[in-house]
Order: structure tokens, then C-alpha cells, then sequence
């Protein structure tokens, strides 16, 4: 018994003094109320709950803060999405807000409007109706969207608070916001590439800063000794 508390202790101090937490579990029951009132899941969508998984990470927002997000992804790519967002923290990118789409009623531009990190929402492309987005499978994040916007073919940014994230350059004058701006050589583009995710900035036609997805299957590193993640 001792030697169990012993551990206990050892660990929960580790996690703290990293200052990340994570954690993985099956779609509740209440987040399944949540998904269905807000529009980012119905009966026909192409992804199951099962096969869905409800995470809460750490992360740094643009005052240097901790604060806990909510995120719901695909179960093949949970761990490893815990993994990225504990590198993230580490090398302290700044992350607005991390929010269910759920909780913007499902609407893409709203959470966008919002500044909000966020992963499944059962949509089509944009552009394309007929086609399922990989935000409706749980394999595809949008980070910072207003930082790091997207662009259509003939140059249009809906946002308006996006428009000075048009010319893709760091700007230190810009503070936090400069920092959650992606570039193709940016550590934290990296580390998603690094865990096989591919990313929108490399678009030819488009350019769709904000946007990762899943497209390969890849052994995830080890995780840190601060992991604390855990599936119920």
C-alpha cells in the first residue's frame, strides 16, 4: 500500500510540475447531448461515437495562462493528438481558445470568428457539399484560424481580423498573435508533420493556414514521463 501511494504521489507531482495534462475518453453521454444540441454530430454522419474520443489538454493561451481545452477527435489519431499538443505547450505556442464546435452550433464560421482550436465537426468541404470534410471523421484540427487563415483561390480572407495574417511573415510587434501564426519552417508545423499530419499551408490552389489532417498511419514517439493521458 505504501509503495502504491509512493508511486501515486511521484506521478501526480511530475504532471504538475510540467504544467500539461491530458486526458482521452469515450463520448459520455452528456458530451453526447452536447455534440447533437450543437450541431457538430447527427445519426448518417460518416463516423460512429465509438469510434470518436473526448479529449481535455493543456495549453498556453495568449496571455502565457495555462488552461484546459476540450477536443473531440477520431480514436486512431487521440494519442497522438495529446502528444502534439504537450510539444506545443512545452515550447510555450500560444493557443487562443479550444472549444467544442458544439458549442458554436456546429457553425464553422463562427468558431472561426471566435479564434477557437477545434477538430470534429460533421461537415461537408468547403466548397464541395457533396464531399465529407476530415473534420467530419475526427481527423482534421484547425488552430489559431485567425492567425492563420484561409485563402481562397482568388485571394479572399472572410475574416476581417485576419487580413493583417494575409502577408505570411513573422512580425514580433504583432505579440502573441505573431506567435500562433504558422509557417512552413515553424517548429509547431513540424511537430504535426513529425506525428504524420499534413498541412493546408502547402495547399497549391487554396492556402488553408489553419488546417492539419491525418493522412498516414505512423508509430507515435513515446511519450513523455509527464503524460498523463488515460482512457476510461
Amino acid at each position: 500500500m505504501k509503495k502504491i501511494f509512493l508511486f501515486m504521489t511521484i506521478f501526480t507531482y511530475m504532471a504538475v510540475a510540467s504544467g500539461y495534462s491530458s486526458s482521452i475518453s469515450h463520448i459520455s453521454t452528456d458530451i453526447k447531448k452536447r455534440m447533437i444540441k450543437g450541431k457538430s454530430w447527427k445519426r448518417g454522419c460518416p463516423v460512429g461515437l465509438k469510434d470518436l474520443r473526448y479529449l481535455k489538454m493543456s495549453y498556453k493561451d495568449f496571455n502565457g495562462k495555462t488552461r484546459k481545452g476540450e477536443m473531440i477527435v477520431h480514436k486512431d489519431v487521440a494519442k497522438g493528438v495529446t502528444q502534439i499538443f504537450e510539444e506545443l505547450y512545452d515550447m510555450d505556442y500560444p493557443i487562443y481558445k479550444m472549444r467544442l464546435v458544439s458549442d458554436y452550433r456546429g457553425s464553422d464560421w463562427q468558431s472561426i470568428e471566435a479564434g477557437n482550436t477545434s477538430a470534429l465537426n460533421c461537415r461537408s468541404i468547403t466548397g464541395n457539399s457533396k464531399k465529407w470534410s476530415n473534420h467530419a471523421y475526427g481527423k482534421a484540427i484547425d488552430i489559431n484560424p485567425i492567425e492563420n487563415p484561409y485563402i481562397s483561390r482568388k485571394g479572399h480572407i472572410s475574416h476581417k481580423a485576419s487580413h493583417k495574417y494575409r502577408k505570411r511573415v513573422h512580425n514580433s510587434s504583432r505579440g502573441a498573435g505573431d506567435k500562433a501564426m504558422l509557417l512552413k519552417n515553424d517548429r509547431a508545423t513540424q511537430i504535426f508533420e513529425d506525428f504524420g499530419w499534413n498541412w493546408g499551408g502547402d495547399w497549391r490552389s487554396i492556402k488553408d493556414y489553419q488546417h492539419f489532417e491525418y493522412k498516414k498511419k505512423k508509430t507515435y514517439k513515446k511519450a513523455k514521463s509527464t503524460d498523463n493521458s488515460n482512457l476510461f
